[in-house]
């Protein structure tokens, strides 16, 4: 089935679908294991961090600055207390290096919006959660700004976050398609109010971002970013 003709939008996500972002988490964690090694057994200190997570985001959200006040809380409470100050502050930096990740575009992202951005046939955005300031300085180190009409940056990405969206950009749902990595995320509130989606698979996946594979008439599977082109 063909991409839907009466597209007008074409929104991206950021994070693993423009520039590699999950795998400098996982290396954080790994590092982060490394420290609390020195104060107790870390076999399943990684599913303890997870745990943190999600307590958490009800207050903080999702990015970097969040992961970086779960890695602080979860260091104290599985060390009992007992980490130092200067372990914490090794922690810190771990953090800040997350935040001032240098968001080099993927293969192919800043050729394919080029192009797209040359045709201008659709209104190009993107659509992606977290931190307000740490996203937009990604975005501006990434040189990928000039190619996009719009930026929306949201706490969340659930059906009413798109729809909002569409508001903004005075169109339809229908008339807007998704490009992402995340089926949780960016493909499956999506097709919920009715837009079209583009999925592309990456290779490290959060794991609050993982659920089932499915099929829709309306998504369509790519495995390169330029692939983009020859759907629209």
């Amino acid at each position: 089935m063909p991409i839907n003709q009466a597209i007008k939008v074409i929104a991206f996500d950021a994070d693993d679908t423009l520039w590699d972002n999950e795998p400098y988490f996982r290396q954080t964690e790994d590092e982060l294991c490394q420290i609390m090694a020195e104060y107790r057994d870390v076999s399943d200190f990684k599913k303890y961090l997870f745990g943190i997570e999600m307590d958490n985001m009800p207050d903080y959200g999702y990015g970097a600055v969040a992961f970086t006040m779960s890695l602080i809380e979860s260091s104290i409470k599985y060390s009992d207390g007992k980490i130092s100050a200067s372990d914490i502050g090794r922690i810190i930096e771990l953090g800040r290096k997350l935040v001032r990740l240098s968001a080099t575009p993927l293969a192919g992202v800043a050729e394919t919006l080029k192009v797209l951005h040359q045709r201008s046939r659709y209104q190009l955005v993107v659509f992606t959660k977290g931190e307000l300031l740490t996203q937009e300085n990604k975005l501006k180190r990434s040189g990928l700004l000039p190619y996009f009409d719009r930026v929306f940056i949201t706490t969340d990405k659930q059906p009413d976050d798109y729809r909002k969206v569409c508001h903004e950009m005075g169109i339809a749902p229908e008339e807007l398609l998704m490009v992402g990595n995340s089926l949780r995320s960016d493909i499956q509130p999506a097709l919920e109010v009715g837009a079209s989606a583009i999925y592309i698979p990456s290779e490290v996946m959060w794991q609050h971002e993982i659920i089932e594979h499915f099929e829709h008439e309306r998504m369509f599977q790519i495995v390169t970013f330029s692939q983009i082109l020859d759907l629209v």
